[in-house]
């Protein structure tokens, strides 16, 4: 064992957004940088306090460090290579150091008990001088834990949480932080691994590193099997398809829209946001998306989730809920931690819980009709939500709302909100006419013909031959390009391309991606009641790719999709936006709603034959 003296640091600064890879156990993530360090880890569920908040903060706030030992340098420099192995999320990182080659390979085993973060450190060439540098703070960074040993086995204790790492090397404290230093030579394997468990419980089971990497590597490799695709862009598809399933929480079915709370849609800016929970709206398209690709299971998982979540309350039907299910989720800031890149606040929670949004009725009820429209099993009460939901559509389609962006100015009627009412209506005459379901055909007919001309009245401007963000507004809004992919009006409608070249005219950036939105600058506040700006909305852009392909402008959708992949990171993932003047990722990450819409462009062109290298 070595026994280099630790360098004590006063401050860790993140990676950029990018520099991270995820791994997870379909109920947790961690966040694990460039350098070897574990920034962002909450245990044990996505949307519990984090006991690795260094992402957010500093060092102060806990981080796991496992690297080469640099001599003087405060960290270990990046890994010369990383990936994941295979259709997995396994991560391996290289370092190749003046004294030879070394790997570490982390991921966390699909939970069978306590949940793990497991890292085995890999000798490939040479000896090199390794180190773990292990700092737990309980509740993002607030509180300090009790770290003591126990039969061998070092446990930090806090309140309702205990961790304990377990490894065979020596470790040492200094400075709040657990040390291990070593040395790996070829063919060594040296394994460290973190589990979490009730402070009132008897202690995790020791663990099978070996083991738990075997089994990890044999469940991602099955799921894969189940893909359905096949075209030009698959492992494009296969990547993103492995990070929804890892936003999946495997006890409910819920899927959570990114596994981390305010990370900047504008760095140094207040637009941060907590998206550790399921928006009805993002789970809905990526069950759409999963089924389009094989995965009946995991669409029947959250069909179950949602008839829980909403059980029989339609009426109160929220825009997200917890993972489980929950209605309470209070939005708070955390004032302790300065937030990534100085971007503040550093919110927990999410208070648009409460807004009104019309469209996702239109998103539940597309869902609920796709699932029925593969033959996934039926559920009586399934239909007899969706029923439940037209009645209450059917009362405040009319009404304003806060719109798909969850803006916090003053209500508006959205087009976008507009479109999905319509859609909402659409799917279920359509249910009623397959004569599965018992319902007032006529009058719903009615309805969709009344939204459909209040929308083409109100929210188009026939001067510039273009659908607007609201009524009688002069905004454009990208979330328009959903229009005809929704079947609200042909591709080929000139409606419907002027709204294409409008969009891309108006919104677009320098390049060729799109803004969610005209956003107010730094003076004043616009139509979401928020100051600054932020980056290109990437769900948006694929929106636009999928556009041009449908009214036969397909090479030009096939470029767009392939700058978009070239925005991903080295391992596949994607963040919310992308700063075109940062030329960075923005927003939390990974994004469900960035990985959604990549899959779905992707399976259009292919449908299309327009595809180049992939």
């Amino acid at each position: 064992m070595g026994g280099v003296t630790p360098v004590r640091r006063e401050r860790h600064v993140a990676g950029r957004i990018e520099d991270y890879a995820l791994i997870g156990d379909m109920q947790t993530a961690a966040l694990v940088c460039r350098d070897g360090t574990v920034d962002w880890l909450c245990l044990p569920r996505f949307d519990s306090p984090a006991v690795f908040a260094g992402l957010l903060g500093t060092e102060e706030h806990g981080f796991w460090r496992m690297g080469p030992v640099n001599g003087s340098e405060e960290r270990p420099p990046p890994a010369d290579r990383r990936r994941y192995r295979g259709d997995s999320l396994v991560l391996e990182s290289e370092w190749d150091t003046p004294r030879g080659t070394v790997r570490v390979i982390d991921f966390m085993p699909p939970r069978d008990g306590a949940p793990q973060v497991i890292r085995i450190v890999e000798g490939v060439s040479g000896r090199v001088p390794m180190r773990s540098e292990l700092r737990m703070r309980f509740s993002y960074g607030w509180v300090v834990p009790w770290v003591h040993k126990v039969d061998g086995r070092t446990v930090a204790v806090a309140g309702p949480d205990s961790v304990w790492l377990d490894s065979p090397t020596d470790t040492y404290g200094k400075d709040l932080t657990t040390y291990s230093d070593f040395t790996v030579g070829p063919g060594e394997r040296i394994a460290f691994t973190i589990s979490w468990e009730p402070s009132h419980h008897r202690p995790p089971a020791l663990p099978d590193p070996e083991g738990s990497l075997e089994a990890t590597e044999d469940f991602w490799r099955e799921w894969v099997e189940h893909c359905t695709y096949h075209g030009p862009y698959r492992d494009a598809v296969v990547r993103s398809l492995i990070t929804l399933k890892a936003l999946t929480y495997a006890p409910t079915g819920g899927i959570v829209a990114a596994p981390t709370t305010s990370l900047p849609e504008c760095v140094g800016g207040v637009r941060n946001w907590d998206y550790r929970f399921t928006w009805l709206r993002d789970a809905a398209i990526t069950l759409s998306s999963l089924l389009r690709t094989g995965y009946r299971e995991e669409a029947r998982a959250w069909r179950e989730w949602l008839l829980r979540a909403v059980a029989g309350d339609p009426e109160n039907l929220q825009i997200m809920y917890g993972i489980a299910g929950e209605r309470e989720l209070g939005e708070n800031e955390l004032s302790w931690l300065p937030g990534y890149e100085n971007s503040q606040p550093v919110r927990v929670g999410n208070g648009a819980a409460g807004q009104l949004q019309l469209d996702v009725y239109g998103e539940v009820t597309e869902a609920l009709h796709l699932a029925h429209m593969t033959g996934l099993a039926r559920n009586d009460y399934a239909s007899l939500l969706q029923l439940k939901l037209i009645r209450w559509v059917e009362k405040h389609w009319d009404e304003p709302d806060e719109g798909i962006w969850e803006v916090r100015g003053p209500r508006r009627h959205f087009v976008h909100s507009k479109v999905m009412t319509w859609v909402a209506v659409d799917r279920t005459v359509k249910l009623i006419e397959s004569g599965d379901v018992d319902g007032p055909l006529e009058r719903w007919k009615d309805l969709r013909e009344t939204i459909h001309r209040d929308v083409c009245e109100k929210g188009y401007d026939k001067e510039r031959n273009t659908f607007t963000q609201s009524y009688g507004s002069q905004e454009l809004d990208a979330s328009l390009l959903l229009i005809p992919q929704m079947g609200f009006l042909p591709p080929d409608d000139k409606r419907v391309i002027g709204t294409i070249e409008a969009i891309q005219r108006e919104l677009g950036t320098e390049d060729g991606f799109v803004l969610r939105y005209p956003t107010s600058g730094a003076d004043d506040l616009g139509v979401d009641g928020l100051e600054g700006e932020e980056g290109a909305f990437l769900a948006c852009s694929f929106w636009l790719a999928d556009d041009l392909a449908m009214i036969g402008r397909v090479e030009e959708a096939r470029k767009l999709f392939e700058r978009l992949l070239s925005l991903r990171n080295d391992l596949g993932l994607l963040a919310e936006e992308w700063d075109p003047k940062l030329k960075r990722q923005v927003g939390n990450f990974p994004q469900a709603f960035s990985h959604v819409p990549l899959i779905d462009t992707a399976l259009r062109l292919t449908a299309s034959g327009a595809y180049g290298g992939g």
